[in-house]
């Protein structure tokens, strides 16, 4: 099964920069798309980034011009660049691997990090 886990989380100052990373029990070239997702409490999750596996990039529009998602495929890490930061920021992070080519097609949850933006 492909495993996923998020580290970098912590306490950031709003206009900071916070680094998450998303190490994958597996290649992740072969995972169809890379996705990262918030969730504040109380609310539902929501899309933050996808990397998909043709280098594709897709933002959400609460991000764009501040976060960047980048990969290292030689560590099976995916890796979310976040940059000038604001409170709104705030919630756990989790990463997630779509599997489309599987039987039945899988998507792969981590157990989130934490992203605290306050001063």
């Amino acid at each position: 099964q492909v495993q996923l886990v998020e580290s970098g989380g912590g306490l950031v100052q709003p206009g900071g920069s916070l680094r998450l990373s998303c190490t994958v029990s597996t290649s992740i070239s072969a995972i169809d798309k890379m996705r990262w997702f918030r969730q504040a409490p109380g609310q539902q999750r929501e899309l933050v980034a996808g990397l998909s596996g043709d280098g594709r990039i897709d933002y959400s529009d609460a991000v764009k011009g501040r976060f960047t998602v980048s990969r290292e495929n030689a560590r099976n890490t995916v890796y979310l660049q976040m940059d000038n930061v604001k409170p709104e920021d705030s919630g756990v992070y989790y990463c997630n691997a779509l599997v489309l080519t599987g039987r039945p097609p899988a998507s792969h949850w981590g157990r989130g990090t934490r992203v605290t933006v306050s001063s």
